[in-house]
């Protein structure tokens, strides 16, 4: 009975000391597990991208062409003013008339004198032909003959001087209507009944051509890459209507002074687009090219904005960084990283300087992963 309660003794002991024996000897983990237990991130290249956002300009309203329309003879006094500002008007519409009498009498005598040179030429004529067959006959002397040749043909030059001096005076009849050399609406209007007409002054109106109005906006040097031409932009008027507009122009130089270009945007013709007004542009989809990361890379804590570099060996460096544009879910760096770097996309991820993590391309910006020794 003592023999096999010593067995049973024994047997409980091994038993006991069997599982620490072979926990001594139990073989390490491999690699490939504990790299599975890091923290997967991922993470984007840094580099250049568009980023579109909103860029606002302001400048003034004023017409896009202006025509200016003045009286085309002198000495003549107005005698009826047709249109007034804010008139539209059509190309060849009369805005202004003259007094026709002058010149009327001045016609009727200019004709007259037409008539006394066409009578004049053809009796000179009709002596020129009196000398056809007479050459060498003896009859008449030449000389006489060639006078009287001569004298057919300064009587037909002077009846042609007459009639250009009657056809000026036609000319400037016609002109005593002052005209619109194009379609527009009357800007100005500076000329009343009773005025005289003379060379040399000022506009009597000025239109603006098809009633066109265009904003012209400021921009600086560095803005003005991000417009192009036939972009939209919204342009709040003085009134706080809004209306869109179209760049059509874009300042091919920079004032040196000011640093500053100029961009035209065409406006609908409107009755509240007025030449002379202020308007300010905001332009929605203005891209600007930079290094870019999407917004969610990065933090915002007490020592300002950062984001999470992934270094050589896969461990994480928190980078501060100062921002620009925003747009389409991405933010334009403006200082930090340099171009290449590895950035984790979500700096919402429980990261400190120095963890190690298992960088992931991300594949919603198809951003590829340079290799780093582990």
């Amino acid at each position: 009975m003592t023999s096999c309660k010593k067995l049973l003794a024994a047997t409980l002991f091994v038993a006991a000391v069997a599982p620490v024996l072979a926990g001594c000897h139990r073989a390490p983990r491999p690699a490939a597990a504990h790299a599975a237990e890091l923290r997967s991130v991922s993470v984007i290249t840094l580099a250049p991208r568009a980023v579109a956002g909103s860029l606002t300009a302001t400048g003034d309203l004023t017409p896009r062409e202006e025509a200016a329309v003045t009286p085309e003879v002198s000495g003549y006094r107005v005698i009826a003013v047709l249109a007034d500002v804010g008139d539209t008007v059509r190309a060849g519409q009369v805005l202004a008339r003259l007094d026709p009498a002058l010149i009327e009498a001045q016609i009727a005598q200019q004709a007259a004198l037409v008539a006394q040179a066409e009578a004049q030429a053809a009796q000179a004529a009709d002596q020129a032909n009196r000398t056809n067959g007479l050459d060498g006959s003896g009859d008449l002397a030449q000389e006489q003959i060639n006078q009287r040749r001569f004298q057919a043909k300064a009587a037909q030059a002077t009846v042609q001087a007459q009639k250009a001096a009657l056809r000026d005076l036609q000319v400037r009849r016609n002109k005593l209507a002052v005209t619109a050399p194009v379609g527009g609406v009357v800007l100005e209007r500076g000329v009343r009944p009773g005025d005289a007409a003379s060379a040399g002054q000022t506009a009597w109106f000025r239109l603006a051509r098809d009633g066109q109005i265009e904003l012209q906006a400021q921009l600086a040097e560095g803005e003005l890459a991000r417009i192009r031409v036939g972009q939209s932009a919204t342009v709040t008027l003085p009134s706080g209507a809004t209306a869109t507009g179209r760049v059509r122009l874009i300042s091919p130089q920079i004032d040196p002074k000011s640093k500053l270009g100029y961009v035209r945007l065409t406006l609908p013709v409107r009755p509240d687009i007025r030449a002379g007004g202020f308007g300010r542009a905001v332009f929605g989809d203005a891209a600007d090219q930079g290094l870019s990361v999407p917004e969610s890379a990065v933090r915002y804590d007490a020592g300002g904005a950062s984001v999470m570099v992934v270094e050589a060996g896969d461990r994480v460096r928190r980078a501060p960084v100062k921002t620009g544009d925003r747009g389409a879910g991405w933010v334009r760096l403006t200082a930090g990283p340099s171009a290449g770097a590895r950035i984790v996309e979500n700096a919402a991820a429980l990261l400190v300087d120095g963890d190690k993590v298992r960088p992931v391309a991300s594949p919603t910006v198809g951003a590829s992963v340079t290799g780093a020794g582990r």
